[in-house]
């Protein structure tokens, strides 16, 4: 199964997906780690956008997994239609089934305030600012489940997903 994250920076995506991949035992794949590995290996020209690279990447070592018979977490902004779309093919072309989870935080400050405090835990990578963040394009999306991480605790919304998941 290919589970498909998608949020804005800041709302608890990454928090939630490797809590989730830790309990269920799925293979965890996050897309500021495959382009900030990208950054640091290959001069770029113009020193900082990846273009698709790290999705079309993700959406392979995605594929793979899944054809291994792997559950796999996607972890991504994913903000637009067209990634959302290339996950979900990814999932049928593996014959495998597949859910869609947003990540939120409806306050705006909490999200403000998170966003602001953390530091990466990518090697490398600076998080984007909270302005950044706001001027993200994020397209209208139905996804399967939406958690709210300002109303919800980590477990309440790990185990939300489980429900979903049947487990």
């Amino acid at each position: 199964m290919l589970i498909i994250l998608g949020g804005l920076p800041g709302a608890g995506k990454s928090t939630v997906a490797q809590a989730l991949a830790a309990r269920i035992g799925a293979c965890y794949l996050r897309v500021d780690t495959i382009e900030q590995a990208i950054r640091t290996s290959a001069p770029l020209a113009n020193g900082h956008d990846v273009g698709p690279s790290g999705y079309v990447t993700l959406c392979r070592l995605a594929s793979e997994n899944l054809r291994l018979g792997h559950t796999v977490i996607a972890d991504s902004v994913n903000p637009l239609e067209i990634t959302r779309s290339a996950f979900r093919n990814v999932a049928i072309e593996a014959d495998s089934l597949f859910i869609e989870v947003e990540v939120v935080c409806s306050d705006s400050m909490t999200h403000r305030r998170r966003a602001e405090a953390r530091s990466s835990t990518v090697e490398g990578l600076t998080p984007p600012t909270w302005t950044e963040i706001q001027a993200l394009h994020f397209e209208r999306w139905v996804p399967d489940l939406r958690i709210d991480t300002f109303q919800l605790s980590l477990e309440e919304s790990v185990s939300q997903i489980m429900r979903l998941l049947g487990r």
